[in-house]
């Protein structure tokens, strides 16, 4: 049995309403404990669950707080909240509990717009690099603290961030030409009240690493895969 806790936010949406990532976790993990969704019994200690967060909170603050100071405390924030939420994760006795770090967030065409696609932002760059350094020592305190892991460590990180990275600089994957710019441009799968597209489609997906303004394409995240593959594997059935 696999779980996998998506979350793309420590606030709640003040814009759809959706609940927070610790409140998701919570969630779920009531769900399976109460055994209304899940059969849990003798399938925990070869399961892996994986928690994904997509850094939603950072966007709005890095337009209210352009000055680096800022930065540390925030993460410091959110980081705390994802480890809480590990935590409750932990009470469900995977094998192994696995956490994303942060992808480039400062590589998305909703930010790359602004140079017309040709760079990374910075200041998104050194936000991402704060929180991934936080992350990492929130997952070795957790690996250190918990005492039912019986071999290895119990919680791991799949580092999207080095595998995006990878592909955006041009080291694993030659096939994507400008790897910064999507396939789809404008107001993606909308139409005026005319019935005219309000965006633009590339001639070939294949050849774009971004569908639209935040998601890879298919073969972009195929590519993704390829980089994470065996390690990522490895990560989550040791022990």
């Amino acid at each position: 049995m696999n779980f996998a806790f998506g979350g793309s936010e420590v606030f709640d949406s003040p814009v759809d309403r959706s609940p927070n990532i610790s409140t998701q976790v919570g969630f779920l993990v009531n769900l399976a404990l109460a055994r209304r969704v899940y059969t849990i019994d003798g399938d925990l200690a070869s399961s892996y669950a994986l928690l994904s967060y997509s850094g939603t909170d950072y966007y709005g603050f890095i337009d209210q707080n352009p000055n680096m100071a800022a930065y540390p405390a925030f993460v410091e924030f959110i980081v705390e909240d994802i480890q809480y939420s590990l935590g409750i994760m932990n009470g469900l006795k995977f094998k192994n509990i696995a956490v994303t770090s942060l992808h480039p967030l400062g590589c998305l065409p909703r930010v790359t717009v602004a140079s017309s696609f040709r760079s990374c932002n910075e200041s998104y760059s050194d936000l991402v690099r704060l929180h991934n350094e936080s992350l990492k020592k929130a997952v070795a305190k957790l690996n250190k603290e918990d005492k039912f892991r019986t071999k290895g460590d119990r919680f791991v990180i799949v580092d999207l961030h080095k595998a995006f990275m990878t592909i955006l600089e041009k080291k694993g994957n030659k096939r994507f030409k400008s790897p910064l710019k999507p396939c789809c441009e404008g107001d993606c799968a909308r139409m005026d009240m005319k019935g005219a597209k309000k965006y633009t489609l590339c001639n070939d997906p294949k050849s774009a690493f971004f569908w639209d303004e935040i998601n890879p394409t298919q073969e972009g995240w195929r590519s993704i895969y390829s980089l994470l593959g065996k390690s990522l594997t490895e990560s989550l059935t040791k022990g």
